[in-house]
């Protein structure tokens, strides 16, 4: 599929920010060595994409955003000291962070121990060189990019576990364990919608996915509402995030696989967490949002703005679903894993085959018939969710429709009990 080309080719053409990049390299390739540029021009990519979009993304929506909208879900300021609004607290915890001493337990492996927050760094810097920002705007364009993107995100979990048992404590070693055991479970459903996505595009390319929403005018998310539901349940128990941070409960087990780390290895591994939820979220926004496309609106609007902004406002739900919904415990988080949505993963490929194989038979392979699948494919998720619920003993029937206090939730009661009740 050829690319298409921007208005101009001139470098100070910001709706293109790849002719700026050329014109560099082909200045740089005058007077390097043959061969240089080549690694100039990675250098390059990882400048644009990882230290002007990622950092400050986490400092400003990760840090500070993330924890001023939280605030105001609880009904507190959050930053409001440092700098005006607050907006210099990102930076002053990262300063404490590199003053603070970091400690090592006395029979941890120092070795696994230092080792694990740059393992647990590297893949995320490598997550983003396959994310298209632009119709010529990515560092590898690579035909199999979804099976890259998959197989970098899992390696976090070996530096997590590397973390956990490097320490010499149980809670870490526990903490560790399960982010093993939500890495497998839910691996699976996720890697099952993806593949429903390569069934209706017909291609593993982030880059070919955005061109074929872009050409149809549709975004996948709606053409399959279920694999984007799965894909991001499963990403935010990937991530290790709120609701199923069970990873570093701190009621249960302290504070996880980190508990023995303070100082700025610490903030590695907390600052790359949030790296890793923007990578999820680009990624979501590449195959399901329509990347940087916006029906037709990337003609006049810079395409690299389009996917900074569908992937912060990604960002946000995660955000939100953090302020929002309480902690799993980790048999529930499990048993919604391999109970509940393993087998409606299983379904939605199922009938996303069937759609394609009539696709193609009996539609000729048309494109415009996509649409037909749209209403079809809402049906279905809001049925095969509300079926293989009740089949699994849910009935909203009898679910409260208020607030409950604790004495009628069968929760805690006081001593002396409450007022007017007795204590047993």
């Amino acid at each position: 599929m050829p690319l298409p080309i921007l208005a101009t080719n001139n470098w100070y053409d910001f709706r293109d920010l790849s002719n700026f990049s050329r014109l560099i390299l082909e200045n740089l390739d005058k007077i390097l060595p043959h061969g240089i540029v080549y690694v100039v021009a990675v250098l390059l990519g990882f400048v644009a994409s990882f230290l002007i979009f990622v950092l400050p993304s986490q400092l400003i929506v990760g840090v500070y955003g993330e924890r001023k909208l939280i605030g105001r879900i609880q009904s507190r300021y959050g930053p409001n000291r440092v700098g005006p609004f607050g907006l210099l607290q990102p930076i002053a915890d990262a300063v404490k962070l590199m003053q603070k001493e970091s400690l090592m337990p006395l029979r941890g492996d120092v070795i696994v121990m230092n080792i694990a927050p740059l393992i647990f760094v590297a893949p995320c810097v490598l997550l983003f060189a396959v994310i298209p920002f632009g119709p010529r705007m990515i560092i590898g364009n690579i035909p199999s990019a979804l099976i890259y993107f998959i197989a970098v995100s899992g390696l976090p979990v070996l530096a997590a576990f590397m973390a956990g048992w490097g320490s010499d404590n149980k809670y870490s070693l526990f903490g560790a364990m399960r982010i093993v055991a939500m890495s497998i479970s839910y691996e699976v459903p996720l890697v099952l919608a993806l593949l429903g996505v390569v069934l209706f595009t017909g291609t593993l390319s982030l880059q070919g996915m955005v061109f074929w929403q872009r050409d149809l005018n549709i975004w996948i998310a709606f053409a399959q509402p279920l694999s984007f539901a799965i894909y991001f349940i499963a990403v935010g128990a990937e991530l290790n995030r709120t609701p199923t941070d069970i990873a570093e409960a701190e009621s249960e087990i302290v504070a996880g696989y980190l508990t023995e780390y303070s100082g700025m290895k610490w903030g590695l591994f907390y600052g790359m967490d949030i790296g890793y939820a923007l990578a999820a979220s680009a990624f979501a926004a590449t195959v399901f949002l329509g990347g940087w496309s916006f029906f037709g609106l990337d003609k006049w609007v810079p395409p690299w703005l389009i996917i900074v902004t569908k992937t912060q406002l990604f960002y946000m739900i995660f955000i939100w679903t953090r302020g929002t919904l309480p902690r799993l415990r980790v048999d529930q988080l499990m048993a919604f894993a391999w109970k509940f949505m393993l087998p409606i993963a299983i379904a939605n490929l199922f009938v996303l085959a069937t759609e394609r194989m009539m696709w193609v038979r009996a539609f000729d392979a048309d494109l415009k018939f996509v649409w037909v699948f749209v209403p079809i494919n809402l049906l279905f998720t809001a049925g095969v969710v509300f079926a293989w619920a009740r089949f699994l003993g849910y009935r909203p029937e009898n679910t409260p429709r208020k607030a409950r206090l604790v004495n009628q939730a069968g929760g805690f009661i006081p001593l002396g009990g409450a007022k007017g009740e007795t204590r047993p």
